[in-house]
């Protein structure tokens, strides 16, 4: 009898202890950051950026996980099916988030059922670059040159569905212009053949031409988006120069749908924060991106605007990526 006393009162300690066990704090062991794109570039950079400062708030190693393909699809859908256990993070971006939905006839995941979006963390304007002999000095009188042109002028991009791409697509569509996409696979075949004249116009990264652009190597005439960056802070945005061209790359921290809200609250708050930072800030601005430290709600409310305008942008362009 007494043994079997003592074996039921073990019993129940136990039976006690495990909701115990099972509510480890949390973080208590690593977490994985998928970056859905090869390394390199500016999702790389900001993504190790984001994670070196979580990695110092959080006091668990945020281990970046590059996994490129298929326009980023790879990569998040592999966050999605994850575990949505606070451990597994993946950048969102412009494609994988707003326009793959519009270019793939197949998505492997669904954004809005199965990402939570964390926090906004840096917007990526285009730079609007010309040949040097090209005789135009503004948006406007480029656009007046190419609709004189017509089917004539042709611009180029990193690919179908990328940001400068659909920069070109939402040009065309704001001044009557023509201008027929040509997709390169090598950033720099793009800039050698603009620089060239087999191409007359590149919507491109800022950190893949700024240092030809500021050697006078090709024309700068503008930059994408709402606001003018630090490193052409002379340069008028697309939109002040009435051209309304506001496609911009970005990047976000996102989790597989259902992460615990205390969870979700701490990595909001520290994501922000780290946008905040002034070294985090200058760190990113040597990409031409600019930090964005914006939350959860604002967050969600930017992917609904984005996939909105992105979904009439790419029906414009015809472009399909399967």
């Amino acid at each position: 009898m007494r043994r079997r006393a003592l074996l039921g009162a073990a019993l129940a300690t136990l039976a006690l202890a495990t909701p115990t066990l099972a509510q480890e704090p949390w973080p208590s062991r690593p977490l994985r950051f998928i970056v859905p794109f090869p390394p390199g570039g500016a999702s790389d950079f900001v993504g190790r950026v984001t994670a070196e400062f979580l990695t110092a708030r959080l006091g668990q190693p945020v281990v970046i996980e590059n996994r490129g393909g298929a326009g980023g699809n790879i990569g998040t859908e592999a966050a999605a099916r994850a575990a949505p256990d606070g451990y597994t993070l993946v950048l969102g971006a412009i494609g994988t988030v707003a326009v793959n939905r519009f270019l793939f006839r197949r998505l492997p995941y669904d954004p809005d059922r199965d990402l939570t979006p964390i926090s906004l963390l840096a917007l990526v304007p285009n730079l609007m670059v010309v040949p040097l002999g090209l005789p135009v000095a503004t948006p406007g009188e480029f656009a007046a040159w190419a609709r004189a042109q017509g089917a004539g002028v042709s611009f180029g991009s990193i690919g179908n569905g990328t940001s400068q791409h659909l920069a070109g697509v939402q040009f065309n569509m704001l001044t009557g212009t023509q201008m027929v996409h040509v997709p390169y696979r090598d950033p720099a075949q793009a800039n050698t053949d603009l620089m060239e004249g087999r191409v007359q116009v590149l919507f491109q990264s800022i950190s893949g031409v700024a240092q030809l652009a500021k050697t006078g190597r090709m024309k700068a005439l503008a930059v994408t988006g709402e606001e003018r960056v630090p490193a052409f802070a002379e340069l008028p945005t697309l939109r002040e120069a009435g051209i309304d061209v506001t496609t911009v790359g970005w990047f976000g921290l996102m989790a597989p749908a259902g992460v615990p809200e205390p969870v979700l609250a701490r990595l909001e708050a520290e994501a922000v924060a780290a946008m905040q930072d002034p070294g985090v800030a200058a760190r990113v601005a040597e990409t031409g991106s600019l930090a964005r430290a914006r939350g959860r709600d604002h967050f969600a409310r930017f992917i609904a605007e984005e996939t909105g305008r992105m979904r009439t942008i790419v029906q414009a362009s015809g472009a399909v990526a399967d």
